[in-house]
C-alpha cells in the first residue's frame, strides 16, 4: 500500500563547476522551484545542513505568505 501522506518539498543538493568540488541546493515544492542557493558549499553535508535551515526558516516566517 502506498504512503499518501508525503511531504510535497524535496531538497535536491548537486555539485557545480566552478568552483570546482562545491555544492547547491534547491527546494521545490510539488517539482516547482521555490528556493536556490545563493552560494557555493564546501561539502555535501553543509550544502544540506543550509538547505534544512533554509526550510525552517520558512516554515517559522510561514505566515508571511512566502511559501
Amino acid at each position: 500500500m502506498a504512503d499518501s501522506t508525503s511531504t510535497p518539498y524535496t531538497i535536491e543538493i548537486s555539485p557545480i563547476t566552478k568552483p570546482a568540488g562545491q555544492f547547491q541546493w534547491a527546494i521545490r515544492r510539488n517539482g516547482k522551484l521555490v528556493e536556490r542557493s545563493d552560494r557555493p558549499h564546501p561539502t555535501e553535508a553543509k550544502a544540506e545542513a543550509s538547505a534544512l535551515a533554509a526550510v525552517e526558516r520558512s516554515m517559522h516566517s510561514a505566515g508571511s505568505g512566502r511559501w
